[in-house]
């Protein structure tokens, strides 16, 4: 498996990616700053200003069935907020 598992695509980080030349990835948990760079230049072509990451817990989440009450807990993962440098763009719809 690579450093990079998915883009982001929401409204914010599209709004972020048309003003500030920002992109949100979900990355491999073990992977640093450099790396994360290192692999979004390779993958999409672009030189990258800035990379910025975030730890995310997964939240512990229960239901009511007819089993009785179930528990579990969502995935842990790394969000990078990667900052582009120049006039370089990524067109994630490009491949669609």
């Amino acid at each position: 498996m690579g450093i990079i598992i998915k883009p982001i695509v929401t409204e914010k980080l599209t709004a972020q990616g048309e003003k500030l030349n920002r992109y949100g990835f979900v990355v491999d948990r073990k992977a640093n700053k450099l790396q994360i760079k290192d692999a979004v230049e390779k993958l999409y072509g672009v030189s990258v200003a800035d990379v910025n990451t975030v730890n995310y817990h997964g939240k512990r989440k229960s239901r009511y069935t007819k089993a009785g009450l179930l528990t579990g807990r969502m995935n842990h993962f790394k969000k990078a907020y990667v900052t582009l440098a120049g006039e370089d763009k990524i067109d994630f719809y490009a491949n669609i």
